[in-house]
C-alpha cells in the first residue's frame, strides 16, 4: 500500500493533467469524468487517513487502560467492595439471616455508652491536638527560617521521632509517665504530688504531648518548604514600604501558606485518629475512660463479633471525617485562593 503523502501527490499530478487537457480543448464530458475520478480518489484517501487515525486512537486507549487496570483493581478490591460490604452489614440484622432492619443498627450505636464516651474523647483529643500541632509546627518553621544558630541540629532533633520505631517510643513514654516513672520522681523531689498519669483525668495530656512530639517535625518541614517558596521581591517591597515583620507575615506569607495549612491540618486530623496504636500499646484494650477512643470501641466491637454495630459506627465515623474535610476545603477556597488568581 502506498503511503498517504504519495497518494496525495499522485492525485495532484492527475489534477494538473486535467487542467492541461482542459486548456488543450478536451470535451466537457471528459473533463467531468476526470474530475469525478479525482474527487473519488481524494475521498478514498481521506477515508484511509480517518481509518488509520481511529486505529491509532483505539490502540492508545487500550494501552492507557492496560496501565490503569492494576490500580483500578486495587481500588476495587481494597476500597469499593469492602465499603459496599460495610454498608450492607450496617442495614441487616446479622450476616447469616441478612434481614433488612434499616437504621436500627445506627440507633444501637448512638444509645451505646461506650460509643458516646469514645466519640467524646476522640472529639476532644482532635480539637485540642490538631490546632496545637498546626500552630506549633508553623511557629517552629518561622523560627527556623529566621536564621537561628544550630538550625540543622534543631531540625534533626524535631525529625528524630519519625525515625524511632513505635515500640521504642511507647517504652520511652512508659518510663517517663509511669506511676513510678521519671516525671513523678522529679515532681516528688521538688515537693510535688505523685500522679498516676495514665490512669487519671490527666491521661489525655500525655497522649497530646506524645502526638505533638511525633508530628511536629514532619509538619515543620512542610511549612519550611512553603515559606521558602514565598517570593522574596514581595517581602523586599513590603520592607521598603516600612511594613513590620508581623504585617509581612500576616499579609504576605500567610496567603502563600494557606494551601499548606490545609494539607497539614488534614494530615494532622488523620493522624489524630491513628493515635489508638500508641494508647493501645501503653494501656491495652480497656484504658482509663479519658483514653477510650473510637478505635478502642471498634476494636472491642470487632472482638465481640458484632459486625452490624461495627459497620454502623464505621459509617458514622467516615461521614464525620468527610464533613470535616468538606468544611476545610470550603474554608480554603473562600479565604486561601491561589495568589495568581
Amino acid at each position: 500500500m502506498k503511503k498517504i503523502p504519495e497518494k496525495i501527490s499522485g492525485s495532484a499530478e492527475k489534477f494538473n493533467r486535467f487542467l492541461r487537457r482542459n486548456a488543450a480543448g478536451q470535451t466537457d464530458e471528459q473533463n467531468r469524468g476526470l474530475k469525478n475520478n479525482i474527487v473519488n480518489r481524494a475521498k478514498r484517501i481521506k477515508h484511509l487517513a480517518n481509518k488509520k487515525s481511529t486505529r491509532k486512537t483505539i490502540r492508545e486507549t487500550a494501552v492507557s487502560w492496560a496501565f490503569l487496570l492494576p490500580s483500578l483493581m486495587g481500588v476495587l478490591t481494597f476500597f469499593v467492595i469492602p465499603f459496599c460490604v460495610v454498608v450492607f452489614y450496617s442495614v441487616v440484622n446479622n450476616p447469616i439471616q441478612k434481614e433488612f432492619v434499616g437504621f436500627f443498627n445506627f440507633e444501637r450505636v448512638f444509645v451505646n455508652n461506650a460509643f458516646r464516651q469514645a466519640a467524646y474523647n476522640t472529639f476532644m483529643f482532635s480539637i485540642i491536638a490538631v490546632p496545637l500541632a498546626v500552630a506549633l509546627s508553623l511557629f517552629l518553621a518561622v523560627v527556623m527560617e529566621s536564621g537561628i544558630p544550630f538550625k540543622s541540629q534543631f531540625r534533626s532533633f524535631f525529625l528524630s521521632p519519625m525515625m524511632v520505631p513505635i515500640a521504642s517510643i511507647v517504652l520511652i513514654w512508659q518510663v517517663l509517665f509511669h506511676f513510678n516513672g521519671i516525671i513523678n520522681v522529679i515532681s516528688m523531689n521538688f515537693g510535688g504530688p505523685k500522679i498516676d498519669w495514665l490512669k487519671s483525668d490527666k491521661a489525655q495530656i500525655v497522649i497530646v504531648a506524645l502526638f505533638l512530639w511525633k508530628n511536629l517535625g514532619y509538619n515543620m518541614i512542610l511549612f519550611m518548604a512553603a515559606l521558602s517558596s514565598v517570593p522574596k521581591d514581595l517581602i523586599e517591597v513590603a520592607k521598603l514600604e516600612s511594613a513590620t515583620d508581623r504585617q509581612i507575615f500576616w499579609t504576605i506569607k500567610m496567603r502563600y501558606l494557606s494551601s499548606t495549612i490545609l494539607f497539614v491540618t488534614i494530615m494532622s486530623l488523620i493522624n489524630s485518629f491513628k493515635v489508638f496504636r500508641e494508647i493501645y500499646l501503653m494501656t491495652g484494650d480497656y484504658p482509663y475512660k479519658t483514653l477510650y477512643m473510637m478505635q478502642h470501641f471498634m476494636n472491642n466491637t470487632f472482638a465481640s463479633v458484632d459486625y452490624q454495630k461495627l459497620s454502623a459506627s464505621a459509617i458514622i465515623m467516615a461521614l464525620v471525617i468527610v464533613v470535616l474535610m468538606l468544611i476545610m476545603f470550603n474554608t480554603e477556597n473562600r479565604y486561601g485562593k491561589d495568589i495568581e488568581g
